[in-house]
């Protein structure tokens, strides 16, 4: 699938799932719970022991029609250059590494690296970012897309970090392209409540619908 094909179905779901997990076992099963809830934007963190070796398995269990599958947590060129070689559609990180946007670039990957303020987003938007992933999100709250897209209407971000089911259209209203869920979407797995981030899945999606207006 085509860089421009993945980033266009990412704004499309409107909700990238951030699966961090102790094991692989507990990161596919919370994946397979997301992608039964309607999320189909799926990121394994490197902070997941063996994050390239699940990522390899859901590229080969899932087709690209199922599963939108992305890294995570990568700070580094080499890192990413694992992830896609593992399957990885799409490269994200917790904020911006030159080399590694180079290397998404080069490879015609799409890369979504981090920002916190107005000069790291011009900072990204130069460097050749697709999406910049607003991080950490709970800094600021939703208010910090619409400061941000004041001066520059042409970045396309996604919150991370303090996103929710109940301020999740707040976000969408403010301008944000999509969200980024990890804990509040996955807490379940911590019980093994894999049935409640189904539901928790749902629940933001149908909010991202509403504050769109579909």
């Amino acid at each position: 699938m085509k860089k421009e094909q993945v980033i266009s179905r990412i704004r499309e779901v409107g909700l990238v799932a951030v699966v961090r997990a102790e094991n692989e076992d507990k990161a596919l099963r919370i994946t397979e719970a997301c992608l039964e809830g309607g999320v189909a934007a799926i990121e394994i963190t490197f902070t997941v022991p063996g994050a390239h070796k699940v990522i390899e398995k859901l590229a080969s269990r899932f087709s690209e029609d199922q599963i939108i599958l992305g890294a995570g947590t990568v700070l580094d060129p080499e890192t990413a250059r694992i992830a896609i070689l593992s399957g990885a559609q799409y490269v994200v990180s917790p904020s911006l590494n030159l080399e590694t946007v180079k290397l998404c670039n080069r490879y015609r990957v799409a890369c979504m690296p981090g920002a916190m303020t107005i000069r790291e987003v011009v900072e990204c938007l130069e460097a050749g970012a697709d999406i910049i992933k607003v991080f950490p999100g709970e800094l600021f709250g939703p208010k910090i897309i619409k400061a941000i897209k004041g001066p520059i209407p042409q970045a396309e971000l996604m919150p991370t970090g303090g996103v929710s089911v109940d301020n999740a259209a707040e976000w969408i209203k403010a301008g944000a392209v999509a969200l980024g869920a990890g804990s509040s979407l996955t807490a379940g797995a911590k019980t093994g409540d894999y049935a409640k981030i189904t539901e928790t899945a749902k629940l933001f999606l149908e909010k991202i619908r509403e504050a769109r207006g579909q």
